[in-house]
């Protein structure tokens, strides 16, 4: 009986080798698949977001990231979030719009953003923050200060 291997004078943990090089490549080219249809996706979820979108002054509370069913959400809004994404921390706010107090739900580059305790332009679709404007003046992001070595140790004031 003749091997496959020896034909092509491979040994055996050469043919190992090239069988998960193959598995690595077609689990590659799988996820690249995977990734470009959830950009499509996404793309268009943002542009309907986008179109739907309303500026509303508010005048922000606190910001935290915490659980989605400890944020305060309706429960419409945790029965439609998928499974894997509910126990995931999510950058949440709490804003005053008008009279009410409203737990509102935004993207990382724009949490970063939001000022605390201040008034901000924020863009809304529905109670997903798209972006954020200041109402006087520019928003600057506050850059914590460096700490050195042992400065991470000490308690802050």
């Amino acid at each position: 009986m003749i091997y496959p291997g020896l034909v092509f004078g491979l040994s055996g943990w050469a043919i190992a080798l090239l069988i998960v090089l193959a598995v690595v490549i077609a689990l590659f080219i799988a996820l690249y698949i995977v990734g470009r249809k959830m950009q499509k996706k996404n793309d268009e979820v943002m542009k309907e977001m986008n179109a739907s979108a309303q500026m509303v002054s508010a005048l922000v509370i606190d910001k935290k990231r915490m659980k989605l069913k400890d944020a305060g959400f309706p429960q419409i809004v945790i029965d439609q979030t998928p499974k894997y994404a509910r126990r995931a921390k999510v950058p949440v706010v709490k804003a005053k719009i008008g009279p009410q107090v409203r737990s509102l739900m935004c993207d990382e580059k724009v949490f970063d953003l939001i000022p605390v305790k201040k008034e901000a332009k924020l863009k809304l679709s529905g109670i997903y923050i798209l972006d954020v404007k200041g109402v006087r003046g520019p928003i600057v992001k506050e850059t914590p200060k460096k700490k050195g070595l042992f400065g991470r140790f000490k308690k802050d004031k």
